[in-house]
C-alpha cells in the first residue's frame, strides 16, 4: 500500500459517500478485533504511529473545492496529531462481550469529524479472559472492503516477533501548499472536466464490449439475464420490517461460522461459499417475517451484494472500486436445499449476464455528472422506499493468524454501515479458518437484532448443514 500512487482528488464514487452521509446514517466502515492478552496503550499508540509511513492517506483530511466545482481533495493535515485519532477506553468488571458491544454501538453511532483525517482507533482493555479489544473506524470514502483488508495487513503482523517497523520521523509529510482560491477553483474545474471525459470513455468502451457480447452466441444469456434483472429492478422492493427511516443509533450482533463447514456444504451442493451465506441470510429474513406474522408468499428479498472490481494488484490503492449484484430471492421457499439451488442459479445468471459490469457502467456515469449536482442530490437524497432491502458483503481476509504487539488476534468482526431505509446489513470476513460475521442494524428499525434475528441466522445455518448432510458438531 505504501508504494501505491495516491490520487489527490476523490473520485465520484468516493465523494458520494461524503455527499450522502447524514447523522442518521454515518457512512464509515470498521472492525472489532479481539486480542489474546493485554496491550499497553502507549505501546499501541507507538505501534500505529510506526505504521503511518505505510499509510500516507491517514495523515490527510478532506478539503472541499470552492463552490463544489470539483470533488473534495485529500490534503495533508498541517495540525495532524495522533492523539486525536487513537483513544483509550476501559471496561469495568466483569468486562463482558455485552459491555464491549454496547461501547461499540455508541462509537459507531457518531459521525467522524471532517476537520481531521477520517479515521479513529480505540484500544479497549478490561475485557474478560485477560483480553483486549481494538475498534477501528474509517470513513467509507477512504476504503472499501478490499482496501480495508490491505489496511489490516499493514497494521498488524503475521508473526509474534515481527521485524522493526519504519521510524516515525519518516512518516512526516511535506508542508501543504499555500491556499489559493483561484488556483483551487481552476484545478477543481479542470479535474472535474478530466474525470467526466475519462468516465464517458469508460462508459463507451463498456457499451461496445457489451454490444460485442450480444452479437456473439454467448450474448444470449446476457440478453436474458439483463432483461430479467431490469424487469425485476423496475418494481419496488417488498418492504421488510427493518426497511424504515433510521434513528442513527446502531446495534450489532457478532458471531462466526467454521470455514470447514461452509466448505463442506459448498462441496456437497456445488456453488460457492457466497451462495451458502446468501442462502442462510435469506432464510433468516424469511423466518423473521414469519415470526412477526408478515406474509412471505409473493415477497422477495433484494440483496445488494458488493463485487470487487479491482485487479490482482499486490497493494490496492485506498478508495472504492466496487460494483454490485442485486439478486432477488423469494421469501416463500422453505426447503433449504430448494432455496440454495435457487440462490446458486440466480447468482450464476447474474454472472453470465455480467450484471456487475453493467452496474459498474452506471457507476462510471457518476463521473460525468458535475460535482455540484452530485453534492446537492446527496444532501437532499432520502427516501422511505429503498432500492434494496439489505446489504450482504463477504470479504476474503488473511488465512493465517495476525498479531498485535506479539499478541494473537483471535476474533475479527467487520463493520459496514446501514443507510436510509436499509436498516440491516450483514458483513462477513474470512480470517484464520473462520467466517466472522457482524449483523448491523438501526436500533429503532430492528430492535430485536440479538434476541431474535441472530438466533434465526444461526438456526438457518444449522438447517442448511443438516439438509446438506454436513455434521454440525
Amino acid at each position: 500500500m505504501g508504494q501505491t500512487q495516491l490520487k489527490h482528488r476523490l473520485s465520484s464514487l468516493d465523494a458520494e459517500f461524503l455527499y450522502l452521509e447524514k447523522k442518521e446514517a454515518p457512512l464509515h466502515v470498521g472492525s472489532t478485533v479481539i486480542v489474546d492478552g493485554e496491550i499497553a496503550f502507549e505501546d499501541f499508540k507507538q505501534l500505529i504511529s510506526s505504521k503511518l509511513p505505510l499509510l500516507p492517506r491517514y495523515r490527510q483530511k478532506v478539503v472541499p473545492a470552492p463552490f463544489s466545482v470539483g470533488h473534495p481533495t485529500w490534503e495533508n493535515d498541517p495540525n495532524f496529531d495522533i492523539n486525536r485519532h487513537i483513544f483509550h477506553r476501559h471496561l469495568e468488571a466483569p468486562g463482558s462481550m455485552e459491555q464491549l458491544r454496547a461501547l461499540f454501538n455508541r462509537i459507531m453511532s457518531k459521525m467522524l469529524d471532517r476537520q481531521k483525517p477520517l479515521w479513529e482507533v480505540y484500544l479497549i482493555d478490561g475485557l474478560e479472559g485477560n483480553r483486549t479489544a481494538i475498534i477501528t473506524k474509517i470513513h467509507h470514502a477512504m476504503v472499501d472492503g478490499v482496501a480495508g483488508v490491505e489496511l489490516m495487513n499493514v497494521s498488524y503482523d503475521t508473526s509474534p516477533n515481527p521485524t522493526p517497523p519504519p521510524t516515525v520521523a519518516a512518516s512526516i509529510p511535506p508542508a501543504p501548499k499555500p491556499y489559493s482560491f483561484t488556483q483551487n477553483y481552476l484545478e477543481g474545474l479542470l479535474d472535474s472536466t478530466e474525470e467526466a471525459v475519462k468516465s464517458w470513455n469508460t462508459v463507451q468502451r463498456g457499451l461496445l464490449d457489451l454490444a460485442e457480447s450480444l452479437l456473439r452466441d454467448s450474448g444470449r444469456p446476457l440478453v436474458r439475464a439483463t432483461a430479467d434483472t431490469l424487469s425485476s429492478l423496475s418494481a419496488p422492493v417488498s418492504l421488510m420490517p427493518f426497511n424504515q427511516p433510521l434513528s442513527g443509533q446502531r446495534d450489532v450482533a457478532w458471531g462466526e461460522f467454521p470455514v470447514e463447514r461452509v466448505s463442506a456444504i459448498r462441496a456437497a451442493l456445488g456453488g460457492t461459499a457466497n451462495d451458502v451465506i446468501l442462502t442462510i441470510v435469506a432464510r433468516a429474513v424469511s423466518r423473521y417475517l414469519e415470526l412477526h406474522h408478515q406474509k412471505t408468499s409473493g415477497a422477495t428479498l433484494r440483496i445488494m451484494v458488493p463485487v470487487n472490481m479491482r485487479g490482482n494488484e499486490k497493494h490496492p490503492a485506498p478508495g472504492n472500486s466496487v460494483s454490485v449484484m442485486p439478486p432477488e430471492i423469494p421469501m416463500d421457499i422453505k426447503n433449504p436445499l430448494e432455496l440454495y439451488t435457487f440462490v446458486n442459479k440466480k447468482i450464476n445468471e447474474l454472472k453470465e449476464g455480467r450484471i456487475s459490469d453493467e452496474a459498474n457502467l452506471l457507476a462510471a456515469l457518476l463521473g460525468t455528472v458535475p460535482p455540484s449536482v452530485l453534492a446537492t442530490v446527496g444532501a437532499l437524497a432520502e427516501t422511505p422506499v429503498p432500492f434494496y432491502n439489505i446489504v450482504c458483503t463477504n470479504v476474503p481476509g488473511p488465512r493465517v493468524p495476525l498479531y498485535a504487539l506479539g499478541k494473537r488476534i483471535t476474533h475479527f468482526y467487520p463493520y459496514v454501515p446501514v443507510a436510509y431505509a436499509v436498516g440491516l446489513t450483514c458483513a462477513i470476513l474470512s480470517y484464520d479458518h473462520k467466517f466472522f460475521f457482524t449483523l448491523i442494524a438501526d436500533a429503532r428499525a430492528l430492535p430485536d437484532l440479538n434476541q431474535q434475528f441472530k438466533p434465526l441466522l444461526e438456526e438457518s445455518f444449522a438447517e442448511l448443514s443438516q439438509a446438506a448432510g454436513v455434521p454440525i458438531a
